[in-house]
């Protein structure tokens, strides 16, 4: 019965101290004497080895012949461009800076893994849990560490983390073009600012001329004057109509928008984006239809070399500063640069709205797949011990009761509320006035003043032996804590990375320690989870403390953000003899950090709040 139980939890989690947990209070829950320690040990173990057999088996035979070879091939042979690499080697490289050529690097690795066609390759009954671990070291291991694996484990690990690499590389392209659009946008706007600074001379010559012939025109009407001569005593006739046509030139539109300067910038555009219509598939609601319908307008004159967009092409999903630039002269003819550029930001906007989704990607998904599905749900809404009701009549019901109770008592108490006014159907709400007296500041000021000065690096160290959220960064393959030695170097390589500066510069900094150690800590020890761990050890740290109560219990949030500016390039001033800590007990001094080192903000939580205790 433990030993079922235990190996039910060893396919959802592979972490063999949570076995282990799990394993001591289901003993004691079902009141059952506990058995020595290396007993228990040995019970977890094989949970853990008989969980894995299962998985490896469930997803290694449900591969064909085809695609177990092309998953050979891929950690055997050497890439077509990539001399040196194998082709898994060549799906790992990053995808470096956002820019067309980007983009259809990322797509031939995309279309590299759709081929093997591992979608068919059933592990949605798979716990997440157990598929982000197996993923998690397929993005680790290297080529010939797969090589020396059982085949069975080879291809589960390879195929798992295949399948989550084809969303990754999804999400990055889609990433790619989003930079672009907003790339082509800046470009124009920046275009029009260039325009001005040239142009300003010219400019202010023309304002000048304005105000002299309007000061004639004035005087022409006050003292019934001839207005031409009156003119053309301030300024000649050809002249002015020089003027005129000049002004004409510099003139901007009338919204002073720069969408007609993007017209040139329409074939950057071009040298992806036939590709990102034919390899991304999009997914909307009814309401985002006409949408869809012009993506595919788009993707089918691409395919079919036409030029001329269709009169019937809808436009209705346009913003109305696109539609300004839709036509030509005529007024009927749509002008196809515009209108591809204009689809395109609206698609950009629709998708990070989350109004479109993307097939096969992870960020970008459609919503229901957030949910879950509808035999789960059947088999479990009776348990949910909600306080509402599931019928959603009875829901919707009893909250428009609720809400015209409460709209009632608006409408009686209008009068009462204390800065609160009902007028011609606006609600509006008096400002807040700032509460924290001049004695307060120069409170907060006197108190900083006390805090001492101290190392960067010494207050890390102090942090991690004070809550020991360092011990989060377990090793990705087996799970083991960091020891003395290797604790230095993640606190190291945490600095490199919240300073923006990479491992390879840290290692340079830092005597004692080498880019292959830093390297290898990041790979194996700072993945996304552990990150998620250690945030929150000190979220709970930092909760705990009394001081934070003045901040309130915990159960809201405030979104708004801070801006810090550093001194990146500045990173060799500051002593970083990680080697040379003290060994002595923490410092009184403790940085109260809210969010953990989701890496490159590490160095600005570590300078943000410190208090003394």
């Amino acid at each position: 019965m433990t030993f079922k139980h235990l190996h039910q939890l060893a396919l959802e989690n592979g972490d063999a101290i949570h076995l282990l947990h799990e394993c001591i209070d289901f003993l004691r829950k079902n009141k059952i004497i506990l058995p020595a320690i290396t007993t228990l040990e040995r019970i977890v173990w094989e949970a853990r080895a008989m969980a894995e057999k299962k998985l490896f088996n469930t997803v290694s035979q449900s591969l064909t012949n085809e695609q177990k070879e092309k998953l050979e091939d891929i950690i055997t042979l050497q890439h077509s461009s990539e001399s040196n690499k194998t082709i898994l080697g060549w799906l790992k490289e990053p995808p470096g800076h956002p820019s067309p050529e980007t983009f259809l690097k990322v797509i031939e690795r995309l279309e590299y893994i759709r081929g093997m066609e591992l979608e068919t390759v059933q592990i949605n009954h798979l716990h997440r849990n157990r598929l982000l671990q197996l993923s998690r070291l397929g993005s680790r291991y290297e080529p010939y560490a797969f090589r020396d694996f059982q085949e069975n484990k080879r291809y589960s690990i390879l195929t798992v983390y295949l399948l989550h690499l084809n969303q990754d590389l999804t999400d990055k392209a889609f990433e790619i073009h989003d930079r672009q659009i907003l790339s082509l946008l800046s470009k124009g706007r920046k275009a029009q600012e260039e325009i001005q600074k040239l142009n300003g001379k010219k400019l202010n010559e023309k304002v000048i001329h304005f105000t002299n012939i309007g000061q004639a025109l004035i005087k022409a009407k006050q003292e019934k004057l001839d207005v031409f001569e009156v003119l053309e005593s301030v300024i000649e006739w050809n002249s002015f109509v020089s003027s005129v046509e000049e002004a004409q030139e510099l003139a901007r539109p009338a919204d002073y928008d720069y969408l007609d300067l993007l017209q040139k910038r329409f074939y950057s555009l071009r040298k992806y984006t036939p590709t990102l219509l034919r390899v991304l598939e999009f997914h909307s609601t009814k309401a985002n239809e006409p949408l869809l319908q012009a993506v595919e307008i788009i993707r089918g004159m691409n395919e079919s070399g036409k030029r001329k967009v269709p009169d019937d092409s809808p436009v209705d999903f346009i913003s109305k500063r696109w539609k300004k630039r839709l036509y030509e002269n005529d007024g009927t003819t749509i002008n196809r640069h515009y209108y591809e550029m204009a689809v395109l930001t609206e698609l950009r906007e629709h998708v990070r709205a989350g109004d479109v989704s993307i097939v096969g990607s992870r960020q970008y998904r459609d919503f229901e797949e957030y949910l879950f599905s509808e035999f789960t749900w059947n088999q479990t809404k009776e348990n949910t011990r909600l306080s509402v009701s599931l019928s959603f009549e009875d829901y919707i019901t009893e909250r428009t009761s609720s809400l015209n109770e409460r709209l009632k008592w608006l409408t009686a108490n209008s009068n009462k509320l204390d800065g609160v006014s009902l007028d011609k159907g606006k609600l509006s709400l008096a400002r807040l006035e700032k509460d924290v007296p001049e004695e307060a500041k120069k409170f907060s000021a006197s108190l900083y003043q006390m805090l001492p000065r101290i190392k960067l690096t010494d207050l890390l160290m102090d942090i991690a032996y004070i809550t020991g959220f360092h011990e989060q960064f377990t090793h990705a393959s087996n799970n083991r804590k960091p020891d003395k030695e290797e604790t230095i170097i993640i606190m190291a390589a945490l600095l490199g990375m919240g300073m923006n500066i990479g491992v390879s510069k840290m290692a340079e900094a830092t005597p004692g320690l080498t880019y292959k150690q830093l390297a290898n800590v990041s790979q194996w020890r700072m993945y996304e989870d552990a990150m998620n761990k250690a945030q929150a050890v000190l979220v709970n740290f930092h909760h705990k403390l009394q001081l934070s109560s003045y901040w309130g219990d915990g159960t809201t949030s405030s979104s708004d953000g801070m801006r810090m500016q550093l001194g990146v390039h500045h990173y060799m001033q500051m002593q970083t003899h990680i080697m040379e800590l003290e060994k002595e007990p923490p410092s009184t001094v403790l940085l109260v950090i809210n969010s953990l080192l989701t890496t490159q903000r590490l160095f600005i939580l570590i300078q943000g709040m410190r208090f003394m205790f």
